[in-house]
């Protein structure tokens, strides 16, 4: 198995308990603000949960007191004003959103990414949680699309993703009110899948966590989670049926597919051996990155 050192940080934490990776967002004395420090220790952690066969299942929280309040606005009404700053990256010639940065790299994880929201997300940390594949909250959790009561529009790719989880009314309007929301109207609105008193929620994350790691095969939830999200904007179920015709053709010929049959077979629990990183051309990327990104 391929393993890698875990990354050095100073906004978030990283822990990796057995198969497990828990990201923890870590400024409690600002909510967790988000900042370009973080966007960048984000991505960092995820791309050593891609590179790290080890690791199957991605946790992400925050510590104390919120999740995440959105962006840090110490600077105040320039915050969201680029003009002079060095952008590291770029799309359709203007600097690439934050935001966006950090959740188009949640959607490209390669492997499961569960949200347990602890407390309030609000702007960014609302959207940040949009790629992932599952999120949970706690009962005192509060959530927020604040941008129009600021003067922006949704950021993090939002405009794609929270449509597609909660359907375009409601995505509406939460979008046009701006309104703070409770986790009840969030799971009312499918924004969330469970809700939970606070201290059953770690506990609860890192129990579905395991039984994806206990239970299955680690490459069949990685192209499985390509698949579900890449078809989401496909124009015809044809192009599921090809990507699937390929997937099921390889994985068959591998060791996981005959190891899944005989276990089940022999009525004992499955030991799934195949590497992620060794199938990763199975199934295209998604998302796909575009041209006048640099």
């Amino acid at each position: 198995m391929t393993t890698v050192d875990q990354p050095a940080t100073t906004e978030i934490r990283y822990e990796k308990t057995g198969s497990i990776a828990t990201i923890t967002l870590n400024r409690p004395d600002r909510l967790n603000a988000f900042t370009i420090v973080m966007a960048r220790e984000l991505i960092a952690a995820l791309d050593a949960t891609d590179a790290d066969d080890d690791v199957r299942v991605v946790v992400l929280t925050g510590a104390g007191r919120g999740f995440c309040a959105g962006a840090d606005l110490a600077a105040g009404g320039a915050t969201f004003d680029y003009r002079g700053r060095a952008a590291a990256d770029t799309i359709g010639g203007v600097p690439r959103d934050g935001g966006g940065t950090v959740a188009l790299r949640i959607a490209a994880s390669r492997k499961p990414v569960i949200v347990a929201v602890n407390a309030p997300a609000v702007g960014g940390g609302a959207t940040m949680t949009l790629p992932a594949d599952i999120r949970i909250a706690a009962d005192t959790a509060r959530f927020g699309f604040v941008f129009t009561r600021r003067g922006l529009v949704p950021e993090a790719a939002s405009s794609w993703f929270l449509p597609r989880i909660v359907g375009i009314s409601q995505a509406m309007e939460w979008v046009a009110t701006g309104r703070v929301f409770d986790a009840a109207e969030a799971l009312a609105g499918r924004l969330v899948s469970r809700v939970m008193p606070g201290d059953e929620l770690l506990p609860a994350a890192r129990e579905l966590a395991e039984e994806i790691a206990s239970n299955t095969s680690a490459v069949s939830v990685t192209l499985a989670r390509r698949l579900l999200w890449s078809m989401l904007g496909a124009p015809t179920p044809w192009e599921a049926h090809r990507l699937d015709s390929r997937a099921i053709s390889m994985l068959g010929q591998g060791p996981d597919v005959a190891e899944g049959v005989e276990s089940f077979l022999e009525k004992r629990p499955p030991r799934f051996s195949a590497r992620v990183s060794d199938y990763l051309d199975v199934v295209p990327d998604w998302p796909i990155r575009p041209p006048d990104m640099t």
